[in-house]
């Protein structure tokens, strides 16, 4: 038995999330499948943690455990000349057999792009997120400060979301401007809720475009009220960029 560990690049809107799902096409299951052809056997993929319908990853990672002698690079060559456009294996790794993409995870890295200009994006129209209204991003950075450090995220956590407690621990959180009309939010968080950038980032657009203020931002961190937090941003304009390990 052995245990390969894969870095994935994915675009989310070509489909329905990370977790196998019946009769929708999903990151999972095409990369299962895309296994099952070389090794014959059906294998469980496990990775870092679920992204959602739209959302995008530049470094997912997984790993799954089977008998084989072949490869890690057999493996990354036949897995990219099988998988989607919109999938791509970066790099296949031959790991300890006790190593797990999500168990094993200390910290994730995302971004979330925003446009933010008087017309939207035809070329970037499913990664970025189009906000019209001038945004403060001073005041946004001042506001996402608050995030920083081990809080109750209750108040951005999405219905649904398994877990056993909503306390994380946020180590960055800014927002930064690539070019002239991009705005990058960037976190690294040792672990997140469901929804929780998108619900933050929604909720930092009502900070930046003068509904909220700073203080008030604050007092829904401490409030752990999902309904007095902002809306939830829409998915294609989040990324998961990398995960790390020890």
């Amino acid at each position: 038995m052995k245990n390969f560990k894969l870095i994935i690049e994915y675009d989310g809107s070509c489909f329905h999330g990370w977790q196998r799902q019946k009769n929708m096409p999903t990151v999972q299951e095409e990369i299962e499948k895309a296994i099952f052809t070389m090794t014959l056997q059906k294998i469980i993929l496990s990775g870092s943690g679920r992204t959602d319908a739209g959302v995008h990853a530049m470094a997912q990672v997984a790993n799954f455990c089977c008998y084989t002698d072949l490869t890690p690079e057999i493996f990354l060559r036949g897995l990219n000349s099988l998988l989607p456009s919109g999938i791509t294996i970066h790099d296949c790794i031959s790991v300890d057999e006790d190593f797990h993409a999500r168990y094993d995870a200390v910290s994730k890295i995302y971004h979330y792009h925003i446009i933010n200009s008087r017309w939207p994006s035809a070329v970037f129209r499913n990664h970025c997120w189009f906000v019209k209204k001038e945004l403060d991003i001073d005041k946004m950075n001042i506001a996402a400060k608050y995030l920083i450090g081990s809080h109750d995220f209750k108040s951005f956590e999405g219905s649904g979301s398994p877990r056993k407690t909503t306390v994380r621990r946020v180590i960055t959180a800014r927002f930064v401007k690539d070019k002239t009309d991009l705005y990058v939010f960037k976190i690294e968080a040792d672990g997140f809720l469901r929804y929780m950038v998108r619900n933050i980032v929604g909720t930092l657009i009502d900070t930046g475009s003068g509904k909220t203020s700073i203080n008030q931002f604050q007092k829904i961190l401490s409030a752990k009220n999902r309904n007095n937090a902002g809306i939830t941003a829409p998915p294609q304009g989040l990324f998961l960029m990398s995960v790390k390990y020890i």
